[in-house]
């Protein structure tokens, strides 16, 4: 039986959100590397500051998500609060971090593992069950980012290291903010859930600075600024805001199919507007991962 033409307009609808959300988080690296390269811009103050911009929007999000739903349990907060120290705290300060260590293209290789760290999580924690095919999956993924890893070592030294371990945990500490919320998500609503978790991280963000910078930090020149602006708005609060409107249309499964568009962005951004350098071990590495992330959410779906 053929769709009906409302349904397949939706479904159009659900993948451009899903195509948009994606592309438009993939420059969330190239916008920090930019602000990188003028003075004062370093992990905490770049971080202040995207949360600081994206912290009204997300308040006004919970706000209306909130409305008219019943309050939330002691047990539902401690979720919440553990869940925006991981998943947006934690996740994006240690990717910050690491930033400045590696190219963009292999920070992002190395987040989109993401998919494979809930599958190990799900087995070894809730012991759900593995398929061979999604085994290969990981580690043909695996394989690939080493592939680009073994490439930049060699070439920028030792530094990248410690660059790639910072962004594996924010890798990790997302997909633990994943397992975490797929035990309450039905019960409180995707769209509250991220935007109260994400505005309780950006306090965090903000308080991390005040405890660890003078204010005078904060005076940075004015395109970092503006970077972190974008960084704000349109590398987070848009992705985010689409990527749930896109897997209300099309599910989770196809919206992470098309969340396969980012890696791509990212790399073809940072070539163009970094000026890093794209070889055949990148295009390896990143075939690779691609491939492997496939496989493993083929068999999931």
């Amino acid at each position: 039986m053929s769709a009906s033409p409302e349904r397949i307009a939706a479904v159009r609808r659900g993948m451009t959100l899903a195509f948009l959300g994606a592309a438009a988080f993939s420059l969330k690296a190239i916008f920090a590397k930019l602000a990188y390269r003028y003075p004062g811009g370093d992990a905490i103050v770049l971080l202040m500051y995207r949360m600081l911009f994206a912290l009204p929007f997300f308040i006004g999000l919970g706000w209306q998500a909130s409305r008219g739903q019943a309050p939330l349990t002691r047990r539902d907060w401690m979720t919440v609060f553990l869940m925006a120290f991981l998943g947006y705290y934690v996740s994006s300060f240690t990717d910050f971090l690491g930033l400045q260590y590696i190219t963009a293209s292999l920070e992002r290789l190395i987040l989109y593992l993401y998919p494979t760290m809930v599958l190990l999580m799900g087995w070894l924690v809730f012991k759900q069950r593995m398929f061979p095919a999604q085994i290969g999956g990981m580690l043909v993924s695996y394989l690939g980012v080493i592939v680009v890893f073994s490439q930049e070592l060699e070439v920028a030294g030792s530094h990248v290291a410690l660059g790639t371990s910072l962004v594996f945990v924010s890798a990790l500490s997302y997909a633990l903010y994943l397992v975490v919320s797929g035990r309450i998500v039905a019960r409180v609503g995707s769209l509250r859930l991220v935007s109260l978790a994400t505005s309780i991280a950006c306090f965090f963000s903000i308080a991390q600075f005040l405890l660890t910078k003078p204010l005078s930090a904060a005076l940075v020149p004015w395109p970092v600024i503006g970077l972190s602006v974008l960084n704000g708005v349109v590398c987070t609060v848009i992705p985010v805001t689409l990527t749930m409107l896109a897997i209300e249309r099309i599910g989770a499964a196809r919206v992470s199919q098309i969340g396969m568009v980012g890696p791509l962005a990212t790399i073809a951004l940072s070539v163009l507007l970094l000026d890093e350098e794209f070889t055949l071990w990148l295009l390896a590495g990143t075939s690779l991962v691609l491939l492997g992330i496939y496989i493993t959410n083929r068999r999931r779906a």
